[in-house]
């Protein structure tokens, strides 16, 4: 029996929610609780870089957001509208951010087309609920 969320959504957000998956249940458990403080690292708003406790310190924020953004995802949560599509927009100005201090430019611009993609998405959580907002 075909769950009744399969197929729901747009073929490229089937790749967010497969990274969402792999974020939640594969990476964040080993970065959280196999991989060393030294080779710790966990950036953020594109600037800041923490390493050793302080970023196992932020690594549960980390590992919500993919948690929350792999049930959004699964589920087509009307709340994922806009939030997916402002974090998406947050990523987006890190990796411009990071762009600057000389970091490649192409992720920037698969961002910046994942968060405009999100935000124009609005119907397919909401469906008919998007008169609402």
């Amino acid at each position: 029996m075909k769950h009744p969320k399969w197929g729901n959504r747009p073929w490229w957000m089937e790749p967010l929610f497969g990274f969402c998956i792999y974020m939640t249940f594969i990476y964040m458990p080993y970065d959280m609780f196999w991989k060393s403080l030294a080779e710790d690292r966990e950036v953020w708003f594109g600037l800041i870089t923490l390493t050793g406790w302080w970023a196992k310190a932020t690594e549960p924020l980390h590992w919500l957001i993919y948690a929350l953004g792999a049930y959004g995802f699964w589920k087509m949560r009307p709340w994922m509208w806009p939030w997916a599509a402002l974090y998406a927009s947050y990523v987006t100005i890190s990796m411009l951010l990071f762009w600057w201090q000389g970091g490649l430019f192409w992720p920037c611009l698969v961002a910046a087309s994942v968060a405009t993609s999100l935000w124009l998405a609005g119907d397919v959580y909401l469906g008919e609920q998007s008169h609402v907002l």
